[in-house]
Parts: C-alpha cells; structure tokens; sequence
C-alpha cells in the first residue's frame, strides 16, 4: 500500500495499521548518534509546501511525482537544523527531471503574490550531461553558489539509474558536499546558521512531463559529536566572506593578495611604491577611481612584488556601468611601454556599455575573455551586472594548461606557449611583443583604465 500525499491529503498523525504490512526492506538500521527523518512509513515530521506535486511513500522510499501548471513543490521538515551531517539516498529516474535537497532553508509566505517562495543552499540533483549533482545552489536568492564545473573531478560521482548517496556537512560557516562518498562542493559563507531541509520536486515546462518520478529513502541526521570530514587539499573553495580565507584554504597553500586594510604587496607598475592617488582602500574594498576613461593616466596600473608561475588566482569584482579594467599575468614589466603594462589580461568589462565589447575580432574582448585573442563563452545568467560582485578566476598549471571562470563556469582554456597560442598572438595587437605571454614567471596586475572598479577577496595559491 501507498500513502499519498496530494493536494488534497493532510498529514496523518497515526498510520501504524494501515502500514503493519509494509515492506520496509529499503531502511538501514539507524547508524549510532544518528536520528532517522524519515520513518519509512508515514510523512510525520514532514510538510508541503508552495506547490502542487505530489509525494507517495511505497516500501520505505518517498517518490515525488512532477504535475504540471504548479511551481517548485518542496516536503519540508517541521523543525529547523544548524550544525548536521545529512545522508540520504536518492535516484532520478530520467534525465531531463532536476531537483534539490534544501538546508538550512526558510520560507517567505507572503513572496509570489501569497503563494510563498522558498529560499536557501540547495544541493543540486542533476542526472543531465552537464553532470552539476552535488554543487550547491542558493533557491529563490543568489542562484548559483558552486557550480560543480568547480571540482571536475566529482561531475562523474552520480550514477544514473540507480539510488545514489547524499552527504551534507553544515558545521559553522561551511558546507561541504558528497556524491557518492567522493567529495564535490565546498562554500564558505554566512548568509543562513540554520533552517529546514526539503526535498524538492521541480516545476516542470512542458505536460508531457508530467508523471517524472524522483525517489528519496533512508534520511538521516546527525547533529552532535561532529567532526568535519576531510576533502581533497586541491578542492576550490568558494569562501563568501570578503578578504578572508578558512582553515582549510591556509593549510593547503591559500594566500590572500589584498588583505583588505592596506597596500600591502602591492606597488604601482614602473614604481617603486603604491600609487599615492588614483586608488582607494576602504571598507574592505581595493577600488580603482575613474579618471574619465584615461588609461593608466591617474594612479596607474598596480602589481603584486611577488611573481608567480604556476597559481590558482581568485578575485571578486564590481563593475560601475561602462566601466573597463583587467587583470593580467606573467606581466614583467620589461617593455618599458606607455599606458598600461604588458601581459596576458583576464578583461574585466561592462560589456553591455563599454564600445571595447565590439572591437578585436569575435569578441575577444569581453568580459573573463583572454584580452585580443580568446573569447569567453559565457551565458547571460552567470554574468552579474554593473553594481554586483563578480567572481573571477585564473588558473596556471604547472603543464601551462591556462583556464579562465566566471562565477564558477569556466569560459575559456588555452595552451600557453603552444603554436597555437602563437598563432593568436601573430594576429593580436601583442604581435609587436617578442615572446609575449611566454615568460616563466610574472608579475599579477591590477589595471587602471580610467574607469572606476572595485576589487576584493584577492587570493593565491601556487601549484607544483
């Protein structure tokens, strides 16, 4: 027998004849220090909320069922957690169905006209070929936090067809996720310290989508004697909180460029000293000023007095609207040229007003693009506009397999030093530059280009 949960059922308080003759085959003995959320018989502890989908339990495993003409459907649990560790097991029966495990997540009743919305960190469920189960979303709020783009190593963890193992770890401002018991997601941040956990069932576009199934069995928490479990010292972390890094980032080799208070590190490019005008540090932020779009003609172009080779580099930027700068590496500072330092440049653009946008060839000088040479392939949904922090990112491998990311997707890679990467320089305006973009190390570059942007949550770490 089933218990349905509909749009019209309510919530039984008591089940206990109707199930006496219910398999319950598919429930593992509760682990010690654990706490099952789910019976295996009834929806106590649990409730629906702002959709129409429907939930169904059979032999010990909640389905959801996808319906069409209603929003995302969430079953959500009555209490609230903050620190846990969660498993669970879950299977999608298709690949075009995505869904959602909710933590530490709330409910606005009165968003979407009355019909409430729920928000908070989603542990993605994605059986699609973009392969993102185990990254972490933000519902209803922030959207993407760690696309699992991020960590490639664990985008083949889920196993299609068959129950999969979810594990979550909410211990103070970190979460980390599992696929499977491999390791996929890790964030750093302080927006919520605890809330409900849901199961989702995703609205659906078309009718012929109706009827998709989604199953979700042997939930289980943990919330005292938690020790956080280890990760991969080589995992990125997304760390929300500005111009700070974790633990786990120091002991792994993470060092912050911009400590958010001072100069420290850096100096202006072709001095001696950072630039006494035309920059600004104050509340955290590294912030070029405008100086009416005149290339490095007020406080000039800023580099690190350190110099790197091999690195993974993260930043946050905001944009004002039009404005240009960028970020360039192995810069040297050997050309001794006029306006702005010589090297390869992450473009940091406003490409809806900045006319740089339509130059080059291709697009070759978008936003996150390699400046002049590679354009960045990017959606417009992962491109946060003018007045919102962006997060860049450059990674230089020790083999020069360069990548380029923009708010965790990666938008472009190249082979520095390749004959194809000469070929793009012959016909770049670096073609004047011998051997540009190839030197074994360089300096990080911070430039002004006349316009006003906003830097923060600059850090480094070197690979070997």
């Amino acid at each position: 027998m089933k218990y349905l949960l509909t749009v019209t059922s309510i919530f039984l308080l008591s089940c206990s004849v109707v199930f006496a003759q219910t398999s319950l085959s598919t429930v593992k003995p509760i682990k010690s220090g654990w706490t099952n959320l789910f019976d295996g018989k009834t929806f106590n502890g649990w409730k629906k909320i702002t959709g129409n989908a429907e939930y169904v339990i059979d032999n010990g495993t909640i389905t959801g069922i996808t319906v069409p003409n209603t929003p995302n459907t969430f079953l959500v649990t009555e209490k609230e957690y903050g620190d846990f560790v969660l498993e669970l097991e879950v299977m999608i029966e298709d690949t075009t169905s995505n869904s959602g495990i909710q933590i530490r997540s709330h409910f606005d009743p009165a968003a979407n006209n009355g019909k409430g919305r729920v928000f908070g960190y989603q542990y993605e469920l994605d059986p699609s070929s973009r392969k993102w189960t185990g990254g972490l979303y933000d519902e209803g709020r922030r959207d993407w936090l760690y696309p699992l783009m991020l960590h490639p190593a664990a985008q083949n963890a889920y196993r299609h067809g068959q129950f999969n193992k979810v594990r979550v770890e909410c211990i103070g401002n970190t979460i980390k996720t599992w696929v499977n018991d491999i390791p996929a997601a890790y964030v750093v941040d302080t927006f919520d310290k605890k809330g409900f956990i849901a199961l989702q069932v995703h609205a659906i576009s078309k009718p012929d989508m109706a009827g998709r199934k989604i199953h979700w069995r042997n939930i289980r928490i943990k919330t005292t004697g938690l020790t956080p479990a280890p990760f991969p010292k080589d995992v990125y972390v997304v760390n929300n909180i500005p111009n700070s890094l974790s633990a786990f980032e120091k002991n792994n080799g993470w060092k912050l460029l911009f400590d958010g208070k001072t100069s420290a590190g850096w100096k202006g490019a072709y001095k001696s000293s950072f630039p006494d005008k035309g920059w600004e540090i104050k509340d955290g932020i590294l912030k070029v000023l405008s100086s009416g779009g005149r290339e490095a003609a007020n406080g000039g172009d800023i580099v690190t007095k350190e110099k790197f080779s091999a690195f993974d580099l993260s930043f946050e930027f905001m944009l004002t609207p039009g404005a240009n700068s960028g970020v360039k590496y192995f810069v040297t500072l050997n050309e001794n040229n006029q306006g702005s330092a010589i090297g390869l440049e992450y473009q940091v653009l406003d490409d809806s007003l900045h006319p740089d946008a339509k130059m080059g060839r291709d697009g070759n000088r978008t936003l996150a693009s390699l400046y002049d040479m590679i354009k960045a392939e990017k959606t417009s949904r992962f491109i946060r506009q003018p007045g919102k922090w962006n997060i860049g990112r450059i990674v230089v491998y020790p083999n020069n397999h360069v990548e380029h990311y923009l708010n965790g997707i990666k938008v472009l890679e190249y082979e520095r030093g390749s004959q194809a990467f000469r070929d793009l320089v012959a016909i770049s305006k670096y073609k004047v530059w011998k051997d540009f973009g190839e030197a074994k190390e360089g300096y990080i570059l911070l430039q002004d280009h006349g316009n006003e942007v906003s830097f923060r949550s600059i850090k480094i770490r070197r690979l070997k």
